[in-house]
């Protein structure tokens, strides 16, 4: 195959033929493509696009790189969940554990944060000890064990989906709905679970800013996910307020605990309710979402389902001590915001506390950045409620005092304040189900 006639076809607007798209990417993890060519094609297809045909042919040539599992490999109640990031989106740390705690099996693997959004990798590892990069049978050997596992993805799966996703991060061609639904799915197919649960989030906070660029996403990934012989669901949330009231690695990791403890913020309390309930219902648990809802509220409610993080947490080399007491990554400095008059909260910007929780060094700009653990903003008021002239709205963290006092402005513009309650957010868009 010559590398530059499908190039230039994908630049004139060509679909390729069939087989063309597994060729690229054999040649691709054999070395026969050069890096600048595989971002030529890139940028060709992020501006042509790819139709339903290739986008398929795609994710099973990037499936195909690697090792990949077996259909039903851990168990015929095993299911898989991706979020596609967000603002305090500590998610998995919840529902993982809860659904494990309920009977299913969650071999998780995960990602770090990239620009505004936070990593789930990321938030463990400000766990003392907790180890992220396990070899295939050590992350097989504790999903046998303990029901789950979050974990980096192993070098042997989907290889080229690596290669790829870092020459779209550096050429500006991430945010196409057929490079992102092949990337997603081909991991997602890759681990063999035969249910899939997608959170794709809608709003200023997240890739997809509006519901229509979010549906198209989910019903691809849901197409590919059906054709592949998957039981899946896409939940369509908002992400237009931070999930939560913690933004920033270790402060997540304390707010996940406390919620699994019962003592989570309503919001996100709420939020893992709708993803839990969907997974256990795709894992066939249970006949529906709707029927799993009630078991998943009394295990948040009375705290049973810690006790499975804590053993995952144990597993994977995590000090739980440090854990339990708390003892865990808080940067030296710290500032409150203010809030300026008094009022409703109308509005927390999800992208404004994002970008600043990023620059206080909870955040990455390039996949190689160091983070700062310790770093974040804990909000102090959440949206919908009132607050007093003079009254904290959020504690910032960081180990740079120069760096604090740069972020209060942004943050205080994060938040709008107004005379009137605003109308109640919807827990979700849509629910989609393949």
């Amino acid at each position: 195959m010559n590398v530059v006639d499908l190039i230039a076809a994908k630049r004139d607007g060509c679909e390729h033929a069939p087989g063309d798209l597994s060729r690229l990417i054999s040649m691709t993890v054999t070395g026969e493509v050069a890096d600048y060519q595989l971002a030529a094609w890139l940028m060709a297809a992020y501006i042509r696009g790819l139709n339903r045909a290739e986008t398929e042919e795609l994710t099973g040539a990037l499936v195909a790189s690697g090792r990949a599992y077996p259909l039903g490999h851990f168990g015929p109640h095993s299911v898989d969940k991706h979020s596609t990031g967000g603002v305090g989106d500590k998610t998995s740390l919840v529902v993982v554990p809860l659904c494990a705690s309920l009977g299913a099996t969650v071999p998780k693997m995960s990602g770090r944060g990239l620009g505004f959004t936070g990593g789930t990798l990321d938030k463990l590892e400000s766990i003392p000890g907790f180890r992220t990069a396990l070899a295939s049978g050590e992350f097989e050997r504790i999903v046998s064990r303990v029901g789950a596992a979050i974990a980096a993805q192993t070098q042997d799966l989907v290889p080229a989906d690596g290669k790829l996703y870092a020459l779209r991060d550096v050429t500006a061609t991430v945010d196409s709905i057929p490079l992102i639904a092949s990337s997603v799915m081909s991991k997602k197919l890759a681990l063999g679970c035969p249910a899939v649960v997608l959170d794709v989030k809608v709003g200023e906070g997240a890739f997809m800013a509006s519901l229509p660029q979010a549906e198209a996403l989910a019903r691809l990934m849901l197409d590919i996910g059906r054709g592949a012989g998957r039981r899946i669901s896409a939940l369509l949330t908002p992400m237009d307020q931070p999930l939560g009231q913690a933004v920033g690695n270790s402060l997540e990791v304390i707010e996940a605990l406390d919620t699994l403890r019962g003592r989570g913020p309503e919001d996100f309390v709420r939020h893992c309710v709708l993803v839990a309930s969907e997974m256990l219902g795709a894992a066939g648990l249970y006949p529906s979402a709707q029927s799993a809802a009630p078991a998943v509220e009394s295990h948040l409610r009375s705290g049973a389902a810690e006790g499975k993080f804590l053993e995952m947490v144990e597993a994977q080399g995590g000090d739980v001590e440090a854990l339990v007491t708390g003892a865990l990554p808080r940067a030296p400095q710290s500032a409150d915001v203010f809030a300026r008059r008094s009022g409703f909260v109308r509005a927390i910007s999800a992208r404004a506390i994002g970008q600043v929780a990023a620059s206080l060094g909870a955040g990455r700009r390039h996949k190689e950045d160091p983070v700062d653990l310790g770093a974040g903003i804990l909000l102090r008021c959440s949206f919908g409620g009132q607050v007093d002239r003079g009254q904290p709205m959020a504690t910032l963290y960081s180990s740079s005092k120069a760096l604090l006092e740069a972020a209060i402005a942004p943050v205080q513009g994060a938040f709008v304040i107004g005379e009137e309650a605003p109308e109640a957010l919807p827990l979700v868009h849509r629910v989609l189900r393949a």
